[in-house]
């Protein structure tokens, strides 16, 4: 009976899964080879699905869904102690005929099967080895069922070594790999430890020969007798010498590398992309040239110019053109793609909307070293997380930045961000904050006390909007701070916003007398703050009177 007549699938190989027993398995990925950078965790597309090199099974055992092929049962070895019998009830899979059966379901007699050494419930079938089929993997290490073969004698040269296998040489390549990664370098102690033994053992070298010369002169050859001794202190002692046989490794693994995450570097596309004129199919360029279309899509929205990028490939590359994109609105979503940042980078807006949207810390860092003509930013609703990112981020053109509403804020981190990068000289007179040439600055329902607002009058000089709406530590004290002679915002301070501020009382109304440019007032939900202490404000104001449209919103036209 052929093994195709056994059933359905007899000839299909089944997929191996890890022992999670080996020194392969119960190690981390090491972050370098191909295999790891193309997974996710390390930046990678993760297109390949493949595990990291150095995280090779040496053993691969047969998947818990394995039966036997005659009987329909899975390995029982485990329900029985004696030796034979566990090997009679255990499942075995054929390198040949890749059939998965117990070896005491087979009626062969005294035919004898051949058992692979390396790989466990790896055999070749009493079958193929009878009817003299070739074995896939040739040589290697290998016992026979019946009949335990003897050991080769050493001969007068040295030992016997056999022809290794395909397979074979792989594995030793992988334990080579494996123990060059790992290999410790050799110190003065191991050195001094195999001369004094090379020294008992008589094969000492003398002190004017060279390593790995004898003293007639001459090498040991590659599997000789003699001892050895490589780089990382690991040696053998030839068999009788008494010598000891030090065990591998002589020390402490080193500490793994940290992963190296591939870079990938988006750049924005030429200002003025060919070709400058729209082919026609009929061979011909179309009349109006790309400035004229560039008019044209102007007038388009975002969504409109999605759906001309899909009409041919030459208004897809002008549909890039960031003057079409001067605002992106990428607002309460869920997670950003890595597609959606490239898009972003290459559209290159002067304007970008990332509010309530769950953007990390790595993807706005990204986004802000790449869009170096960004000038309006909203970040309100993220997490504070992500928006540390500002304090390591360029921001030269930056104008408008909102950061309302982010949670678990501190007056700490909050100086982080206000505060000038470390590389500042401290020779420096005058240090440059992040936000020097911000003009609108939003930080409503922040915890933002007098310490903080005094470094925001320092490093943010050319503020001429500010929202301290909900600010709960916000009071007659910081109105003070505000309008003083030394700050700079007395004098450039256009737009204030101070709503929902319970601390403000009628004594800070006066002190905004001394704002000359200030055009818009907001004290609204101010719940110390009387309305005839508003009016009597408004009705003097500075240099002109305010009109009042509500009830505390102050208002002057300019």
């Amino acid at each position: 009976m052929s093994s195709s007549s056994r059933g359905p699938g007899a000839g299909a190989r089944r997929r191996r899964t890890r022992c999670r027993r080996c020194r392969a398995c119960v190690r981390t990925e090491c972050g370098d080879c191909h295999f790891c950078r193309d997974m996710k965790k390390f930046g990678g597309p993760g297109r390949m699905k493949q595990s990291c090199l150095l995280r090779q099974c040496t053993a691969p055992v047969l998947p818990h869904t394995a039966v036997c092929l005659l009987c329909g049962e899975a390995g029982k070895e485990d329900t029985v102690e004696g030796e034979e019998e566990k090997f009679g009830l255990s499942l075995m899979e054929c390198t040949i005929c890749n059939e998965i059966v117990h070896p005491g379901c087979l009626k062969m007699g005294k035919a004898e099967g051949v058992i692979n050494a390396e790989i466990p419930n790896c055999w070749e079938c009493p079958r193929c080895t009878q009817e003299g089929r070739t074995s896939k993997v040739k040589g290697g290490r290998e016992r026979h069922l019946k009949k335990k073969p003897k050991p080769p004698l050493a001969s007068a040269e040295g030992p016997v070594v056999p022809s290794p296998s395909p397979q074979r040489e792989k594995l030793e390549r992988f334990k080579r790999m494996c123990q060059l990664l790992e290999r410790v370098p050799d110190t003065s102690s191991s050195s001094s430890d195999s001369d004094s033994d090379s020294d008992s053992s008589g094969t000492s070298l003398s002190e004017d020969e060279a390593p790995g010369e004898a003293r007639n002169g001459r090498r040991p050859a590659r599997g000789s007798s003699g001892e050895k001794e490589n780089r990382g202190g690991r040696r053998a002692v030839r068999p009788g010498s008494g010598g000891p046989l030090l065990s591998w490794p002589l020390g402490p693994a080193p500490p793994p590398r940290p992963p190296q995450l591939e870079r990938h570097v988006v750049r924005p596309p030429p200002r003025s992309p060919e070709p400058d004129t729209l082919p026609l199919a009929a061979g011909s360029d179309h009349p109006l040239p790309r400035a004229a279309w560039l008019r044209v899509f102007q007038h388009l929205g975002p969504r409109e110019l999605c759906v001309c990028m899909r009409v041919c490939r030459t208004w897809s590359r002008w549909c890039y053109d960031k003057r079409l994109w001067p605002r992106m609105d990428l607002s309460r979503r869920k997670s950003l793609t890595p597609p959606m940042l490239s898009g972003v980078v290459r559209r290159q807006p002067r304007a970008l909307d990332l509010s309530w949207t769950g953007v990390s810390k790595k993807q706005l860092m990204w986004l802000l070293n790449r869009l170096q003509g960004l000038q309006e930013l909203v970040l309100s609703g993220c997490s504070w997380l992500s928006v540390s990112a500002l304090g390591s981020a360029p921001l030269p053109a930056l104008r408008l930045l909102d950061l309302r509403w982010i949670e678990d804020v501190k007056d700490s981190q909050l100086r982080e961000l206000l505060l000038p990068p470390p590389d500042t000289k401290p020779g420096q007179t005058e240090s440059r904050g992040r936000l020097q040439g911000v003009a609108e600055l939003r930080l409503a329902g922040l915890e933002l006390t007098d310490a903080s607002l005094r470094l925001l009058l320092r490093h943010a000089p050319q503020l001429s909007a500010l929202d301290l709406s909900h600010c709960a530590h916000v009071g007659d004290p910081s109105v003070h701070l505000l309008t003083a002679p030394t700050s700079p915002l007395r004098e450039t301070l256009v737009h204030l916003n101070l709503a929902g501020c319970h601390r403000l009382t009628d004594h800070c109304l006066p002190l905004f007398r001394r704002c000359p440019r200030l055009r818009r007032l907001d004290l609204r939900s101010c719940r110390q703050l009387s309305p005839e202490a508003c009016a009597r404000l408004a009705a003097a104001g500075p240099p002109g009177p305010f009109r009042c449209p509500e009830e505390k919103l102050l208002l002057k036209d300019s």
